[in-house]
């Protein structure tokens, strides 16, 4: 265990900054001399956690990181094969690794079952109650998501600003002895927390009356934030049915009062195709429209689609989850999608995992039309693929806290077709040729008239002559550096930190 950081010791003179998450794509090497063995993504949380502890390390500022010990994911080779022949990592001084044999031999961040998955995330706020938080005694506690919901009730018993950012509207229960047997201190913060129905005493509410983790940490924290600006105000105001009454009311009290705000997430600089080492050629703004067509043939010859350069190819990114994402809105107008576009070879590729996996798969099986559509599980060297060898973004999402895809698509040249709702309507703009502006294809309906509408945009825009399609793709290339810029998004978190210490 590494020994006691003191305050005396700090390399800046800013404050010290404990960032608590699941799950974090890659590790700076600032922090650590084994940086590159710690990953653990499951998703755009991870992204985004890494891009800012990343730009916070590299821009010399005091910041720790705490995650949980996933021994396994950590472990490389024959060493995760052979758990008995594991090394040890050197976590450094400013890595926090918390333990239990809940994450030891985890094969992935969230594989695991619903009660699994809540005894782990409590294993983890014990240990950064009892242990990480004493050690690196932090003067901002910065917490991401429900599996972090305890820790801004803590602080605020410490006297900690903290800052809770949501990036899922995902949330579990325990009760006030389910945190005691497993070692969580909750008598000392329990007034804190957000129960099921109003708490009359710590004993009354013990055993059966359930706390919301993610309301926990929205109540509790010094201030919110929501991953993008339309996306705080739609789940104030109640406008998505599936998002609990209860939280839309603590955010919109937090927005009234002031402590609330919304930042647009940006990807990580990895992605960029002009170094992207998943892709086999590297392509950048002026050269989009000589490599890509390349790109396109080695990805239809991965995924046995018919090779052609010239057709158009639709690429779905995300989880396959019928609930947000918005799958519906595909399969309904799937079939008659290709049939309708069969002259221009329409072929549709979805490289993601999720319960509607098995429904596209289906329809592909039907109409025997597996030459023209690709259903294929995550892969991430796929997924790089996917983004360089395509045309266009799918993402018809029914709610979405920020998205990423649609700013990789540009960054890629592949435009997003997308609902404009939440991230979507912050960072995807419909395209106008004439003027020179836009990003992509937004509807403003949720139906499938509204997607179908989107779709045909952008065949009306794929089948103009090249001197014309070209140059717009060149813009969305290059404005999508600055519009979607990683610097721009740890400059925003860095104020919010200011503004917690001041």
């Amino acid at each position: 265990m590494p020994e006691k950081t003191t305050k005396k010791t700090r390399p800046d003179p800013g404050p010290r900054i404990l960032f608590i998450t699941p799950e974090i794509s890659y590790v700076s090497k600032k922090l650590s001399a084994d940086a590159e063995r710690l990953r653990a993504k499951a998703g755009g949380l991870a992204d985004v956690s890494a891009l800012l502890v990343h730009g916070l390390s590299s821009a010399e500022k005091d910041i720790h990181l705490a995650i949980p010990h996933y021994r396994n994911l950590f472990q490389s080779g024959e060493q995760a094969t052979h758990p008995g022949k594991r090394t040890r990592i050197s976590v450094g001084d400013r890595i926090h690794l918390a333990e239990d044999c809940k994450f030891y031999r985890r094969g992935g961040v969230y594989q695991a079952c619903k009660e699994d998955l809540l005894m782990s995330a409590l294993a983890f706020q014990r240990d950064l109650i009892n242990h990480i938080i004493p050690r690196v005694e932090p003067d901002i506690i910065h917490c991401n998501d429900w599996m972090t919901g305890l820790i801004p009730a803590e602080a605020k018993k410490l006297g900690i600003p903290s800052l809770f950012t949501i990036h899922n509207i995902h949330t579990q229960e325990a009760t006030l002895a389910q945190l005691e047997n497993t070692g969580i201190p909750a008598g000392d913060f329990w007034d804190e927390l957000y129960f099921g129905t109003y708490p009359e005493s710590f004993d009354e509410s013990y055993w059966a009356n359930p706390i919301d983790l993610l309301a926990s940490g929205i109540s509790a924290a010094t201030h919110t934030n929501v991953v993008s600006p339309t996306f705080l105000d739609e789940v104030a105001m109640g406008y998505h049915s599936t998002i609990p009454p209860h939280l839309s009311h603590l955010l919109y009290h937090k927005r009234e009062a002031g402590v609330a705000s919304g930042i647009v997430n940006a990807p990580d600089r990895s992605f960029n195709p002009q170094i992207d080492p998943y892709l086999p050629e590297k392509y950048g703004p002026r050269r989009h429209h000589t490599i890509k067509p390349k790109l396109k043939k080695d990805l239809q010859k991965r995924l046995l689609l018919k090779e052609d350069p010239s057709v158009p190819i639709l690429f779905w990114p995300s989880r396959l989850d019928p609930i947000q994402k918005g799958c519906s809105l595909l399969t309904d107008i799937l079939f008659q999608l290709i049939n309708d576009y069969s002259h221009l070879g329409l072929q549709i590729v979805m490289i993601a995992d999720g319960p509607y996996q098995q429904h596209f798969q289906g329809i592909v099986a039907y109409h025997g039309i597996s030459d023209r559509i690709a259903v294929q599980p995550f892969s991430e060297s796929l997924s790089h693929l996917g983004y360089g060898g395509s045309d266009f973004v799918l993402m018809p999402s029914s709610f979405e806290p920020c998205g990423l895809p649609q700013m990789i698509g540009c960054r890629y040249g592949s435009l997003p077709i997308a609902h404009a709702t939440g991230g979507l309507k912050d960072t995807v703009r419909h395209l106008n040729i004439h003027e020179n502006t836009g990003n992509g294809f937004l509807f403003e309906h949720f139906t499938t008239d509204g997607f179908r509408w989107a779709i045909d945009q952008a065949m009306e825009f794929y089948q103009l002559k090249p001197d014309h399609k070209n140059p717009q793709i060149k813009r969305i290339m290059e404005q999508s550096k600055e519009d979607f810029s990683d610097e721009r998004v740890v400059a925003d978190y860095q104020k919010i930190y200011n503004d917690l210490v001041n």
